[in-house]
């Protein structure tokens, strides 16, 4: 905790004084206090599958509220849908919450013309990765969909109260202006980088999905769930959260002995590993083809129309 949360502090700090000087120096800071944003959510991530603390759920409950004030994220609310996305991972017919969105080639090609245009919007770059991260994190979370319990409905409006009294103290210091110039580059930025990691994670050649008769949890995560080989600063800023086939098989090794167990244990080794280049390889990846099982792009449905015109 010291060593993410102190340092986001002095470059918070830092972006303030930067203003005075220029705005492009606020914003090259704010990238540098996005990466310890995503690392404060991936503990925020270990305190919702109870494993930063392994002796204390109420410990790991506080500081995922704290987390999540400070990450725009409502921890419990949050935990529920992460869990939903655990129990399914895979499934192509437990497609739920938390996942991003996917449909196969069949049930693009019957949807209606509304239902594929927005999935195309959905699916393209600029949308999944930098509008869509914005909507969720700033829009999204502040509101409780998805018919949560009691509780979760709770901790939405508790995170929204964290969240104002946290920006109405700083901007009392520094005025609300200069707040915002500070706070929404670094939730953009640190927020598509997290999406960037989530759907890097499941969405790559050779991904595992299957229908549920034929589900296999073991195969679920070491087989749809990728290894993201990152250099040793991305992976330590994104707190080892690329060793991704790991935590899908055991969600309460907590990020800090990811590596260990990668480094212990062959067989987590001989799987599918993505380095930031191939990992580009993978926005030309729009549906699952059940034929082929396997990711592919739009390409497949001019594939298809040859041989069909009348799809």
């Amino acid at each position: 905790m010291t060593n993410t949360l102190v340092p986001y502090a002095v470059l918070w700090y830092l972006m303030y004084r930067s203003l005075s000087v220029s705005y492009l120096l606020t914003i090259a800071l704010a990238a540098v206090a996005a990466l310890f944003l995503v690392r404060s959510f991936i503990i925020l991530h270990d305190c919702g599958h109870g494993a930063f603390f392994s002796k204390s759920q109420k410990a790991n409950d506080f500081l995922g509220y704290i987390l999540g004030v400070l990450t725009f994220t409502p921890y419990h609310y949050w935990r529920y849908e992460h869990a939903v996305h655990h129990a399914t991972s895979g499934d192509l017919d437990r497609r739920r919450l938390g996942d991003i969105w996917t449909l196969t080639v069949d049930e693009y090609l019957g949807s209606s013309p509304w239902k594929r245009t927005a999935y195309r919007l959905y699916r393209n770059p600029l949308v999944l990765f930098i509008v869509g991260p914005a909507f969720l994190f700033l829009i999204e979370y502040r509101f409780p969909l998805h018919n949560p319990q009691k509780r979760e409905r709770r901790n939405v409006h508790r995170t929204n109260l964290g969240i104002a009294v946290v920006a109405a103290l700083i901007s009392a210091v520094i005025g609300f202006k200069a707040y915002l110039m500070i706070q929404i580059p670094i939730i953009l930025i640190g927020s598509s980088a997290g999406v960037w990691m989530f759907y890097i994670q499941h969405q790559f050649e050779g991904v595992y999905w299957e229908r549920h008769e034929n589900w296999d949890y073991l195969a679920a995560a070491l087989e749809g769930c990728s290894y993201y080989k990152l250099p040793r600063v991305l992976q330590w800023c994104t707190g080892n959260i690329g060793f991704h086939h790991i935590h899908h098989l055991g969600p309460r090794i907590p990020n800090y002995f990811l590596e260990k167990c990668y480094n212990e244990n062959p067989l987590f080794r001989n799987i599918t590993t993505i380095t930031l280049i191939t990992s580009l390889r993978t926005l030309r990846l729009r549906l699952w083809d059940e034929e082929r099982h396997e990711l592919v792009g739009w390409d497949r449905l001019k594939t298809l129309h040859t041989r069909n015109p009348a799809l």
